[in-house]
């Protein structure tokens, strides 16, 4: 074989390699990707994507915890993030305690978090990190009474019954569990059945409006993601008591134009900004909602109380192909993202 020729296949070899590996490659990084990369592992039917990068909130309050650390201390941890608003995205927040002392896993030892929720059911992603002992996950859950399946990466199957014996609260997501050893993923359901398809339902590299709104969102300590029809449905003024809508029809009315939303993201960045990411079916669209959709984001919070300025500074509005983007400074002590996450939110309506 000529120097050439084997130049070529190593190269080929290599390039095989690193698509295999590129998720895991991307959920390890610390840039912007890590929920863009966490999103592919999201069943199709999801719509709604629950962000926490766990290790990126732990170096944002400057917290070392391990899988020896003390329920109380995981406890300590999480009342800090929810001071800064970092914790409201996760499901394990009631059984973090719980699950530490039972299972050796929790907030103090995932990378992150992604609870994906659908009409066909809902998953825990989570990610471990290089240094967890899945070995010792395994023992852990042998000991505490899950079914050990015969392949490697089957379902452990525990049940709510077995979650229920353990010394504190544990969420039904834990009932059953998939340690995937590849690709350092821990999955979670409360429907067996539904984790064992896992792989099959996976989004994989879907191009859509979610995963426009994620990656316009940009890096993200906590977010939250919604398809077109779920926006519409959580985020809607429809919530709101019959004095508020008439106060929100009459904003809309003043504002403009405004359409509807095909994927939507909201995302707590490092440092304390707050980042909306707002896809529609075209790019006209984006560009006629930056000017409506900004009087909304900076005036009356009908269905919410006050306004949205008591909550913080209207930054940058970018349209940018099909997507809006809206920056938002955070007032000290304001939870954004956690009260803008549900509705009715009025600069989100659709």
């Amino acid at each position: 074989m000529t120097p050439r020729r084997w130049l070529v296949l190593v190269v080929a070899v290599a390039l095989v390699a690193a698509v295999a590996a590129v998720v895991v490659v991307r959920l390890r990084g610390d840039d912007a990707s890590r929920f863009s990369a966490a999103l592919e592992l999201a069943p199709t039917s999801t719509q709604r994507y629950s962000w926490t990068d766990w290790a990126g909130v732990r170096e944002e309050l400057g917290v070392r915890l391990s899988d020896s650390s003390s329920p109380e201390d995981v406890d300590d941890f999480l009342q800090q993030a929810y001071d800064r608003d970092l914790s409201s995205m996760t499901a394990l927040s009631e059984s973090a305690p719980t699950i530490q002392q039972e299972l050796g896993f929790s907030p103090a030892t995932l990378d992150w978090e992604l609870f994906a929720q659908g009409r066909d059911g809902a998953l825990v992603i989570m990610g471990l990190p290089e240094s967890y002992d899945i070995g010792r996950l395994r023992e852990r859950l042998r000991t505490a009474g899950f079914l050990e399946p015969p392949e490697a990466d089957g379902v452990w199957e525990g049940g709510v019954d077995l979650l229920e014996g353990f010394d504190g609260p544990v969420t039904p997501e834990l009932a059953a569990l998939q340690v995937d050893e590849k690709n350092r993923l821990l999955i979670g359901s409360d429907d067996a059945g539904f984790l064992a398809q896992r792989t099959d339902l996976a989004r994989g590299d879907e191009d859509d409006a979610v995963a426009e709104a994620v990656a316009a969102a940009g890096p993200a300590l906590s977010a939250a993601a919604y398809t077109g029809d779920q926006v519409c449905t959580a985020l809607a003024m429809s919530e709101a008591d019959p004095a508020e809508r008439t106060r929100a029809s009459e904003l809309l009315k003043a504002a403009g134009e405004v359409h509807p939303i095909a994927g939507y993201a909201m995302a707590a960045q490092p440092g304390g900004d707050v980042r909306v990411a707002m896809a529609f079916e075209t790019a006209e669209q984006a560009r006629s909602d930056a000017d409506s959709r900004s009087r909304l984001a900076a005036g009356p919070a009908p269905g919410q109380g006050g306004s949205f300025t008591d909550r913080y500074r209207l930054g940058k509005v970018v349209a940018s192909d099909k997507v809006l983007t809206l920056a938002l400074d955070p007032v000290a002590g304001a939870f954004v993202l956690s009260d803008l996450t549900s509705g009715p939110v009025l600069f989100a309506t659709c």
